[in-house]
């Protein structure tokens, strides 16, 4: 073999190397929230949950997306649901996870998906299993968390969109 040829695969093995080193360094893990999660507050009412429901399906509605719609009190126990004619049937059990998920961490359900995408899956090992995917937001009125929004049937970033909607609803 040439001397060439030999130097030319022995940079190409050196710098094959140094990218599969490269990429699997982990990524950075996302800053921590600013302050602490609000307080629980008295449970949502029916009627407020219909409220933040209807304001979320709304949102829906002129997107055209198909959704299920689950809010949650603050211990996690189911409120209110709906979902959509046409909407996928996992999106049902999916929508309630990401409400508890917000409800019982005291933060949105995406702030799971960012630790995973993160390499953080030590919550993974948590007796309540977190839903590690946007669309699962706490309702806060008047500084306390009074029970959370799981919006499911979309894309991520459809669902999220959709349970923003609903949350800032809240009264």
């Amino acid at each position: 073999m040439r001397l060439d040829c030999v130097i030319a695969l022995s940079i190409a093995s050196t710098l094959a190397l140094a990218g599969t080193a490269l990429a699997q360094q982990p990524a950075p893990s996302p800053a921590p929230p600013s302050g602490p999660p609000a307080d629980y507050g008295a449970p949502i009412s029916n009627e407020q949950a219909k409220a933040v429901a209807g304001a979320a399906f709304a949102e829906a509605k002129k997107n055209n997306w198909r959704m299920a719609i689950a809010i949650v009190g603050p211990a996690g126990e189911l409120v209110y649901f709906e979902k959509m004619d046409g909407t996928q049937l996992a999106s049902g059990e999916i929508s309630q996870g990401k409400a508890r998920t917000a409800v019982l961490f005291r933060r949105p359900s995406k702030a799971f998906a960012d630790q995973y995408a993160a390499g953080n899956t030590a919550f993974t090992t948590f007796p309540e299993k977190p839903v590690a995917s946007e669309g699962g937001l706490p309702i806060v009125v008047n500084g306390k968390i009074v029970g959370a929004i799981g919006a499911s049937g979309g894309t991520g970033q459809q669902d999220g969109m959709t349970a923003a909607a609903g949350a800032s609803a809240a009264k």
